[in-house]
């Protein structure tokens, strides 16, 4: 018997050690260069250990100073970028994926700030909002409400918990469960896609433990299938997560969460790994950093450090993990004596007793004693020009170096504004070329293709698109149509509009479009089956949202959407039975965010996509979810059957059929199958017997709410929510808003009014079981009305 051991196949990625790198040249720093970094992280850690402390004992300090000198070296060495311009879009990137390794993030970047106000103030941005100062760190992890005086004195940034474009520098939200890597990675396809070979580097920090959600290695293998050659991936591997330990297999020690080590996830999806085994020592991690910018083989970088969590500052592993030294405990000073070392100030000490509370004395006393605590490491930097002139010398020659590159967008590259410009004037003026003639055959899904392959032609293809192995089953494959064939690679074809992302991968697959619009030249588009999609992007959808939002408060900038198309929606996907025909999906989304980050769009026939897509691009939320259907319907000819033009969907909701006399009822509609049982059955039958009355369709509640209230009680009084019935393919609560009454809301019909999932057939049948064909609509509105016999 012949046995062939498992290896990996062929791989486009390779595999270096540190420790060889340093055998076959001189190492990148000489050792005065490396005792004055080495200076400068017993700042850092020492500040890690003073906002644990003082700022409010919360935080994440083991993590932070973990990773602290592969970053201090990304900062000072690797990244180019310019300081003075947080916003420049030739620059490197960085993403703190390991969100909660937020407070080394603000620490670096205020002892960042400081390097150059005590040596070289001009390198520091005019203007206040594009700075991280020691003076914000009185913010961290604090409501921006907060009234201490200090917090007041200095207006002191509130930094949020976990990382958001709040921050100078960073442009994602991001922390929650692996959403970071995805995202990250979308900002690499961006620039990949805006700057071709010569883009921007997008360096991500995470630990292994961030490493083990499934949609990380969703993305892992995108980036990796893509040749996604200017991604670098920092890993910090120190073993310890919040539980465990031992997260991943070490050797021959079986992991309590993963039997694969980093370096063996990131090679198995064909990224060159860079294994650091000393990930505090500073040559080792400048010359993994230095390699990765030569790797040359176009695929993605994983730089994988070993660390240990909590390094020297007196807990280690997953007990630094969230927590740390009691307030100004002997352990805490201890962890801060080398920052004290030649100095002849004292840290502040707290009274017994004092409390970590927003207000009263006691907030006020520690807010006083983390801003003494923050002045000696002030102190300590001016004391040591020899450091912070070094640095400050670093610093100004990545901004050089930047600037020599002479990075230039690439010729043909895409114009997003177009997209937004094309839907004002499809709102004008649709484009009756393209739409689908009343009497045809055709699917919203293919409508909603059709209308974003216009916007994509227009914009020489601002879309890049992206399907959980389903482009043609949801249409979305039309976007693409006119560029390159194929999906995209960013070596062998650039110009492909369509993304591979892992496959069967909603969840991966929606951060990445996140970040691809987060970057600014673009739209991400995700499609899948609404069941899935909805559920599966909504923490990505969140965060896109909780970013945008951030970001506009800033800095005033209109949001960057992302598209979440939510395919083969509602009953009529009734084959596939209640697993995929989920009427649940809208509830996820729709009215559950604030105002103006998301809207929802629920059209009831192919020629109302075009008005509502447009309204929603030009309204530019942080995300569109438009909900379409599987099945082909005819094109119904509203005008002969006397109904409001597909037009007027734009306002989100509308009086679909006004009543010829005076109404007896109103009823209010919503999503496809129901509308057309509704439009082709129920409403011949309530005309035969002269039953008149107001029927409205909501095609958007956010749509809707952009209108002033005087537009929408014109558009749709409160006095006809108190009189509706309601009709709806997805769940009752959902109609809510438009239905007021309690009678109303008892005779509405939804999927769900039986007590049951619904089980599997045609569409026609599937509503006939749930009560929502034509003759029991007739029937329920009879009731309602009081008209049944």
């Amino acid at each position: 018997m012949h046995r062939t051991p498992l290896t990996f196949g062929r791989r486009r990625g390779v595999y270096v050690d540190a420790r060889d790198l340093l055998e076959d040249d001189a190492p990148p720093l000489a050792p005065g260069q490396v005792a004055l970094f080495e200076a400068f992280d017993v700042v850092y850690r020492s500040l890690c250990a003073l906002l644990y402390n003082y700022v409010p004992l919360s935080g994440h300090p083991g993590g932070s100073i973990s990773s602290g000198r592969f970053v201090q070296a990304l900062l000072f060495d690797t990244m180019s970028y310019s300081l003075a311009d947080p916003d420049r879009e030739d620059a490197d990137l960085i993403s703190y994926a390991a969100g909660h390794k937020a407070l080394g993030l603000y620490a670096l970047w205020a002892l960042r700030n400081e390097v150059a106000r005590i040596a070289a103030p001009a390198l520091l941005p005019t203007d206040p909002r594009a700075q991280l100062r020691l003076e914000d760190l009185l913010g961290f992890r604090q409501n921006p409400t907060k009234s201490t005086p200090l917090f007041l004195q200095f207006a002191s940034k509130a930094l949020d918990g976990h990382p958001t474009p709040a921050t100078p520098f960073l442009k994602l939200s991001t922390g929650a469960s692996g959403v970071g890597v995805a995202s990250s990675l979308g900002l690499a396809f961006a620039a990949a896609d805006v700057y071709g070979a010569d883009a921007p580097r997008v360096h991500i920090v995470e630990g292994e433990g961030g490493l083990t959600p499934g949609r990380v290695a969703e993305a892992l293998a995108a980036a990796g299938t893509a040749s996604l050659g200017n991604a670098i991936l920092h890993v910090d591997w120190n073993q310890a997560s919040i539980d465990s330990n031992r997260v991943c297999r070490d050797d021959e020690t079986p992991g309590d969460y993963v039997q694969w080590d980093p370096r063996e996830l990131a090679y198995l999806h064909d990224w060159n790994v860079i294994h650091v085994p000393g990930g505090f020592d500073f040559n080792q991690i400048l010359a993994a950093q230095r390699a990765a910018l030569k790797m040359g083989n176009h695929q993605p970088t994983a730089i994988v450090y070993r660390t240990t969590k909590g390094w020297q500052y007196g807990i280690e592993g997953r007990a630094s993990h969230g927590a740390g030294h009691k307030l100004c405990a002997d352990a805490f000073f201890g962890a801060v004596a080398p920052l004290m070392e030649g100095i002849e100030r004292d840290l502040p000490r707290c009274p017994d007793g004092a409390q970590m509370c927003q207000g009263g004395q006691d907030g006020v006393l520690v807010e006083k004693c983390a801003w003494d605590a923050l002045l000696v490491v002030r102190h300590r930097l001016e004391r040591h020009r020899e450091v912070t002139e070094y640095l400050a010398d670093r610093l100004r020659e990545s901004s050089e170096r930047l600037t020599h590159m002479g990075r230039c967008r690439r010729a043909g590259v895409p114009r997003v504004a177009a997209v937004y410009e094309t839907a004002r004037e499809v709102l004008v003026a649709p484009p009756e070329d393209r739409m689908s003639r009343p009497g045809a055959s055709a699917t919203l899904r293919g409508e909603l293709g059709a209308a974003l392959a216009h916007c994509n032609r227009a914009s020489g293809g601002a879309l890049l698109t992206a399907a959980a192995d389903l482009l043609g089953s949801t249409s979305v494959n039309m976007i693409g149509e006119g560029f390159a064939a194929g999906f995209f690679n960013a070596e062998s074809n650039p110009a492909s509009r369509t993304l591979s992302l892992g496959g069967i991968c909603e969840d991966g697959a929606s951060g990445i479009l996140s970040g691809i619009s987060t970057f600014g030249a673009h739209i991400g588009v995700v499609s899948s089956y609404g069941a899935f999609l909805a559920p599966l992007a909504h923490i990505s959808a969140r965060l896109h949202a909780i970013g945008a939002q951030a970001r506009q408060a800033v800095w005033g900038d209109p949001h960057d959407p992302m598209i979440v198309i939510c395919a083969h929606a509602g009953l009529t996907t009734g084959e596939d039975g209640p697993t995929h025909a989920d009427p649940q999906a809208l509830q996820l989304l729709q009215e559950n965010f604030p105002p103006g980050t998301v809207v929802t769009l629920t059209p009831w026939e192919p020629r109302e996509v075009w008005s509502l897509i447009a309204a929603a691009l030009s309204s530019r939320p942080a995300v569109i979810a438009p909900f379409v259907t599987r099945p082909a319907e005819r094109v119904p000819d509203r005008a002969r059957l006397g109904l409001a033009p597909p037009s007027a969907a734009a306002s989100g909701v509308y009086k679909l059929r006004a009543a010829r006399g005076a109404p007896e009822g109103v009823i209010v509609l919503q999503e496809s199958g129901v509308t057309y049982a509704f439009v082709n059955e129920a409403l011949p039958l309530l005309e035969q017997v002269g039953i008149d009355v107001d029927v409205y369709y909501v095609a958007s509640s956010e749509l809707f709410d952009r209108l002033s209230a005087e537009e929408r009680e014109r558009i749709f009084p409160a006095a006809a929510a108190e009189r509706a019935m309601g009709i709806t393919g997805f769940t009752r609560q959902t109609l809510y808003r438009w239905v007021t009454s309690p009678r109303g809301r008892d005779f509405t019909l939804h999927p769900f009014q039986h007590g049951h999932f619904l089980a599997s057939g045609r569409g026609e049948a599937v509503l006939h079981e749930a009560g929502l064909d034509g003759a029991s609509q007739f029937e329920a509105i009879k009731r309602y009305l009081g008209r049944a016999r």
